[in-house]
């Protein structure tokens, strides 16, 4: 791995952050109001959301394994990039002419089709760019959490903007999306900085170091313990953020106000202010991964997790569910940064894309495609406040279960050891 230089003189940096950028503009513009659009947009119920969430899950975790597999085998090659910009580039039109139309029609078929190209250019889509960028890092000499931290700045960006084009028109923010896809295509398309075309044929010579894995690897850590003790973890823990954020939370917050466009509008500002913040701590989470560990960082994770949805079970005025939903910032780096480098930590390292796409975003849409829709039919039935305690005693669980199991940082290590402060200045002095 290449030593860690200035970020702003290191070309990789900046190109993988500005693909990052461009790929969540791309992404938050109409993700971030997607659950609104399909019930007041297209008229359904919290159940019909929820199968619609389940059979997105399908598609995506279907593609996302293909998408690990196939980019483990590619190295630090960047089809598959290309592949998911060009998808984002033609969100709107897909949208505008088909997906929507069809939803009237034909809402099965409609389902189906979105969840294969919405879960391409998406769903599994954010996935592989963040494998690909975190393993940009370790080849070439950054920090994947200053150069993800783009991501969410983008997604903030966009949040700030997407509240108020859905009440002029939801179509709108599709069509924007396309246009941040079209600037992420030329970013993975044509900036290819010369350290990466160097790597590119270092890789492709036969005495080249390969740093794709063998079959054998992949099924080898596929068979190890410690590999589904964690995605038991995953699926109890970040499902359910992912149930409650992006299918309940919208809807919610926006009847907390005397009309739901305003209560959009708020939620689009309230939304890019906690990813502005969730930018901000994807630089102090590393901090904070040095002081007290991989394993512990995860846990204070869930930790967060498990209070911030109560919470919203407990208070019922928009200033304070918009207090507790911007511990939100503080809550997702700290599972996604601990999650990268747990896998890097514990695991091979030539299977990153793979482990992260099986471990942690496979393992959430498993529990999605099992969970969405009877916690859609919990939420119709039994209001807000019973199904947010219900998800927040879940998550409670999941985090006693994960002190049991998750491995401590000096624990099988088979992948790039971690080393914390205190460790380092203990040897220093030693």
């Amino acid at each position: 791995m290449a030593a860690k230089s200035s970020a702003w003189r290191n070309p990789s940096y900046l190109e993988s952050s500005t693909g990052i950028f461009f790929f969540f503009c791309a992404w938050g513009i109409w993700w971030s109001f997607y659950s609104p659009w399909l019930i007041n947009g297209l008229g359904m119920t919290n159940t019909q959301v929820g199968n619609i969430y389940s059979i997105n899950s399908v598609g995506t975790l279907i593609i996302m394994f293909v998408y690990g597999v196939i980019q483990d085998e590619l190295g630090v090659k960047r089809r598959l990039a290309i592949f998911i910009a060009a998808i984002a580039a033609l969100v709107g039109p897909f949208v505008q002419f088909i997906y929507a139309p069809l939803m009237h029609s034909n809402l099965i078929l409609g389902a189906v089709l979105g969840s294969i190209v919405l879960s391409a250019g998406f769903m599994s889509g954010c996935s592989l760019i963040e494998a690909i960028t975190e393993r940009y890092s370790r080849k070439f000499g950054f920090e994947y959490g200053q150069s993800r931290a783009w991501g969410s700045f983008g997604y903030a960006i966009v949040a700030l903007i997407a509240g108020f084009t859905f009440n002029i028109n939801p179509m709108i923010n599709f069509w924007l999306g396309s246009a941040f896809g079209a600037c992420m295509l030329l970013v993975y398309a044509f900036w290819i900085p010369d350290e990466q075309r160097e790597e590119i044929k270092r890789e492709s010579t036969p005495e080249g170091e390969k740093s794709q894995p063998s079959l054998r690897d992949m099924i080898h850590v596929l068979g190890m313990p410690a590999l589904w003790l964690l995605i038991v973890f995953v699926i109890f823990t970040n499902t359910f953020y992912t149930v409650f954020d992006q299918q309940m939370f919208p809807n919610y917050y926006a009847n907390l106000f005397p009309t739901p466009e305003q209560g959009h509008e708020v939620y689009g500002i309230l939304n890019s202010i906690q990813v502005f913040l969730e930018s901000a701590m994807m630089g102090v989470v590393p901090i904070i991964m040095r002081k007290i560990g991989v394993r512990n960082s995860l846990l204070l994770g869930a930790t967060v997790m498990f209070a911030r949805i109560g919470l919203c079970g407990f208070f019922h005025d928009p200033v304070m569910v918009s207090v507790v939903k911007l511990f939100h910032s503080i809550e997702v780096p700290l599972f996604s940064l601990p999650a990268f480098r747990y896998f890097t930590l514990h695991f091979n390292p030539k299977l990153s894309a793979t482990l992260y796409m099986v471990g942690f975003q496979i393992a959430s849409q498993v529990g999605q495609v099992a969970m969405s829709t009877p916690l859609g039919m919990l939420h119709d039935r039994a209001g807000d406040q019973v199904t947010f305690y219900t998800i927040s005693l879940v998550v409670l669980a999941a985090l006693i279960y994960g002190i049991f199991v998750l491995k401590r940082d000096d624990q099988q290590v088979d992948g790039d050891p971690f080393i914390r402060d205190s460790q380092k200045s203990a040897v220093t002095q030693g």
